[in-house]
């Protein structure tokens, strides 16, 4: 058993407590950072004012350019000698951030992925197969000590090769899965193209989709074809990598573990908090880590708080699938454009296959936006009627959702470009 029911089912008023008995000792430890302990003396912050959940919004907020200022050890708050590992981002908006872990952070982070991985299912009888990178990356090493914590069997199979995924599949049974959503398509069609049928060759009954967002349209597709069950988990490495948040059987949200994180909602462009329910900038503090304690960490990924309880009985607080970031936000002629805007329209066009990129291109003084879609093969070397059919009822249906009429190139299946197994969605050449 690995159901944690007194902390997952605790009322909110013992939770309340809990966080602040845990802000406190956070707070202590973040001032033996140089980074906030500077910081508290400088503005002559009181820290003993902050009682509650509620008073952190009189700390300052931590953003990713103050972690690449402090680089490496400004964000230190104990020995080096006590840290054990080092996990990093990808660095690809800029110069990397790194988090430092001691061993009971460690313990912290894995207990979080046992008790998600637990909730939706997943047992000590299952064979868990880890088709994350691993490494700096924090995806893959969080959920392989979660499934070893509940006592499960993993294979650390890592990212990429098709063939020898579906083969370790079969080998050895596995129930579970850890896979990147545009990954799982992509395997998909190399399920058809072997000839191996998921539902009836494998016993695959648990994905964890994460590593990229991904919209409900997709998950409906990936669930279909492979007659699992996909639960979305968030995280990021700021706040260890994944456990923040994770669906349960109701998949009605991501349960945010509120006895390691407070979570806020605030306006990105004001920095005022907003209630239940409104959509914003999601802003974290952890509640414990030794290492490396963060506060108010704006994330820049843009969600809601989802009001009332969930059906399950966990009393954690749900967050909306994430919608974007704020930079990830397109403008064009003063209309705002998320990718996966694009990525839910394009899923509910027949003929469309697993993968798409958006180009943004700057001609003269305006920009354009170009979509290439892969499709399904039958298209190509076919009636060319057909093809334009499908590329202007493309055109037609993004223009209708985003407001923006797009270029659209069609393209042959697995000809667009991943890097490290993620899809690449955006290429904006106006930033050169």
């Amino acid at each position: 058993m690995y159901w944690e029911q007194e902390i997952e089912t605790i009322d909110r008023k013992s939770l309340a407590k809990l966080q602040a008995s845990r802000l406190a000792a956070t707070l202590e430890q973040a001032k033996r950072s140089s980074h906030y302990g500077g910081l508290f003396e400088r503005t002559g912050l009181d820290t003993a004012r902050i009682r509650s959940a509620a008073d952190v919004e009189m700390l300052p907020l931590t953003t990713k350019e103050d972690l690449r200022e402090q680089w490496p050890y400004g964000f230190l708050a104990c020995s080096r000698d006590e840290l054990v590992r080092m996990h990093s981002s990808s660095g690809t908006t800029g110069r990397a951030t790194v988090i430092f872990h001691t061993a009971s952070d460690i313990a912290a982070w894995t207990d979080l992925l046992a008790r998600s991985m637990y909730m939706t299912g997943m047992r000590r009888s299952d064979v868990f197969q880890n088709m994350m990178t691993y490494g700096l990356f924090t995806g893959g090493l969080g959920f392989h000590y979660g499934a070893e914590k509940i006592g499960a069997l993993v294979i650390p199979a890592g990212a990429g090769n098709s063939k020898r995924q579906i083969q370790l599949m079969r080998d050895f049974d596995t129930s579970v899965i850890h896979i990147i959503p545009s990954y799982a398509l992509h395997l998909s069609t190399v399920f058809t193209e072997t000839g191996v049928d998921p539902r009836r060759d494998t016993r695959l009954k648990i994905a964890f989709l994460g590593a990229e967002p991904h919209s409900e349209k997709m998950r409906l597709k990936i669930e279909e074809f492979y007659g699992f069950k996909g639960f979305n988990s968030y995280g990021l490495s700021e706040m260890n990598g994944p456990g923040v948040a994770f669906e349960c059987p109701e998949q009605q949200g991501m349960h945010i573990w509120e006895d390691n994180y407070i979570v806020e909602i605030i306006d990105p462009e004001t920095g005022k908090p907003l209630p239940d329910g409104q959509e914003g900038e999601l802003v974290l503090t952890t509640l414990r880590r030794e290492g490396m304690p963060i506060l108010r960490y704006r994330t820049k990924d843009l969600t809601r708080i989802l009001p009332g309880p969930c059906p399950c009985g966990r009393t954690h607080r749900r967050i909306e699938r994430i919608k974007g970031r704020t930079d990830d936000m397109m403008i064009l002629k003063g209309v705002n454009i998320f990718p996966i805007q694009i990525e839910k329209k394009l899923m509910e066009i027949p003929g469309v296959g697993t993968n798409f990129q958006i180009i943004l291109d700057r001609e003269g003084y305006n920009d354009s936006l170009t979509v290439k879609v892969e499709i399904k093969g039958e298209f190509f070397g076919g009636d060319l009627r057909e093809l334009e059919a499908l590329r202007r009822r493309v055109v037609e249906e993004l223009r209708s959702d985003i407001l923006i009429t797009p270029h659209v190139d069609l393209v042959e299946p697995d000809s667009l470009p991943k890097s490290e197994g993620k899809a690449v969605r955006v290429i904006d050449n106006r930033k050169e």
